[in-house]
């Protein structure tokens, strides 16, 4: 796995949720995290008081397992930092779980963000974090998370990625898709007018390129 540079002195560190926020769609992890565009939607809203709850409860330990709730957590060489809805202690063996709403699926998005909370453990309690889950509270159920050197590969690169699009100019590109119609910043972000203008350009583009190869075979 090829570990992103992270600059202690100069560079941010990277949110934990932003891995899952960046991998569904890039331009609104940079309205949010870059820009500091919020909004608020039924689905933000169930979010937050989903978590609250979480975060409410207190450690414990049942049938053998140590259940630590809103664990803070970092990591200095990816350069992450945020904290688990919930980490289970097999023995000295951590698993994080991440709660979310809605019903099972099997999206890339959460194993990120869950991953990279591996990341963060591993490097906290000098072990192997070879497993953690994503609880879904709709369906009141896990689906489990491998942390695969593929999976890991992926966090690695998506790391590089979010520190390279907040250190620009430039926002990334608006998606207009589905994703946008649950989307809290849809009003902030305009996909619809910008992609737009980002098909006009691409025409125009295409256009012009066409053109000089006429030129060029005349």
């Amino acid at each position: 796995m090829t570990q992103p540079v992270f600059d202690e002195q100069d560079d941010e560190r990277i949110q934990l949720s932003a891995l899952e926020q960046f991998s569904y769609c890039p331009r609104q992890c940079a309205l949010q995290r870059q820009d500091e565009i919020y909004g608020e939607n039924i689905y933000t809203i169930k979010g937050t008081l989903a978590h609250e709850r979480v975060d409410s409860l207190i450690a414990e330990t049942c049938r053998g397992v140590r259940n630590v709730h809103a664990m803070p957590l970092f990591s200095r060489r990816f350069g992450l930092t945020g904290k688990a809805d919930l980490v289970e202690f097999y023995g000295a063996t951590p698993y994080p779980v991440e709660y979310k709403i809605g019903k099972k699926r099997n999206w890339i998005h959460e194993a990120a963000q869950v991953c990279g909370q591996a990341l963060c453990l591993e490097e906290m309690f000098q072990c192997d974090v070879p497993l953690g889950a994503v609880y879904y509270i709709s369906s009141r159920s896990r689906r489990e998370i491998r942390f695969t050197p593929e999976l890991r590969d992926i966090v690695s690169a998506m790391i590089t990625d979010i520190r390279n699009a907040f250190a620009g100019d430039m926002l990334p590109d608006a998606a207009n898709d589905a994703r946008c119609l649950r989307c809290s910043v849809v009003e902030s972000c305009l996909p619809e007018i910008l992609s737009k203008k980002n098909q006009a350009a691409e025409y125009i583009a295409a256009i012009y390129a066409n053109t000089l190869q006429a030129d060029d075979k005349t």
